[in-house]
């Protein structure tokens, strides 16, 4: 769930200002997946621009303090969210670790990179949310390691009903500064799309595997 309305249209506002999100409903991308989808993002983007990359950074930050109080660390979900997760640990003046995919093949074998005891708590952070299984399966390391997790937050969700229950089904709490709903919005409202595409946008969003591109 979004934290409020308004952080969720300035979020969308400048995610498109930069194009870390682009809309092509007319020429759709290709995902890793193979699904067909008429949005891309790619927020790893926003670090190249810093009042951008501030901005997230301070309202990511108030809003973990808001909703979770302060942790003993922050975990970031590698690769996407290592670059926002540490700008967020340093505004917080809090330790930073991050998740790898999985454990490495060599050295150390660490799945967590960084400092951290077993029995301590994070806020996981993210960039983006689509079905919500690397997420989750960062969550289930760090719940390995011995370490509680209060909740994620992440810049940006798709608000896929998967999503929404793989979270509620491991009972970890998601919050995001924005989402698919405002972004569309936003884009309307700025003419970044027409009504004709709002409705093709919007039909994606209900079945996503199974969209085709007119």
């Amino acid at each position: 769930m979004i934290f409020n309305k308004h952080t969720a249209r300035k979020t969308a506002e400048v995610l498109l200002q930069v194009n870390a999100i682009k809309l092509s409903p007319k020429e759709p991308f290709t995902w890793a997946s193979g699904w067909k989808s008429p949005i891309y993002c790619d927020n790893r983007i926003i670090l190249s621009f810093p009042p951008i990359r501030n901005y997230i950074r301070e309202t990511m930050a108030k809003q973990i303090e808001r909703l979770y109080g302060k942790p003993d660390a922050i975990a970031g979900v590698a690769t996407g969210a290592i670059g926002i997760g540490m700008l967020v640990a340093e505004y917080l003046g809090l330790p930073f670790i991050y998740v790898r995919p999985d454990a490495k093949g060599h050295g150390r074998q660490n799945q967590i990179e960084g400092f951290i005891e077993s029995g301590q708590n994070v806020v996981v952070v993210e960039d983006l949310i689509s079905t919500g299984k690397s997420s989750l399966n960062a969550v289930k390391a760090l719940k390995d390691a011995g370490i509680k997790v209060k909740g994620m937050i992440a810049i940006f969700t798709y608000g896929f009903d998967v999503a929404t229950e793989n979270f509620e089904k491991e009972e970890i709490a998601l919050n995001t500064l924005s989402n698919y709903e405002s972004l569309l919005e936003q884009a309307l409202e700025t003419n970044y799309i027409s009504e004709k595409e709002l409705k093709t946008l919007s039909e994606w969003n209900v079945n996503p595997s199974g969209w085709q591109a007119v």
